[in-house]
């Protein structure tokens, strides 16, 4: 699954750090997540998806395989 945090993030210039610390999970959660190595869990994306101020679809891209 795609996402568009690492674009978001930069947009309102936070570390990864900032953002892992944000949402209560490691940094190297996030860099995963960036580097589509991990899918959030529900509960993940809709912390990352209500910290940006945006809904789960518009910060994940999920494609039917």
């Amino acid at each position: 699954m795609n996402n568009k945090i690492k674009d978001l993030r930069k947009e309102i210039s936070i570390t990864q750090d900032e953002l892992a610390n944000a949402v209560d999970v490691t940094r190297q959660t996030i860099i995963s997540l960036e580097n589509g190595k991990y899918n959030a869990s529900l509960q993940l994306a809709y912390k990352i998806s209500k910290y940006f101020g945006k809904t789960i679809e518009e910060v994940f891209i999920f494609e039917e395989e």
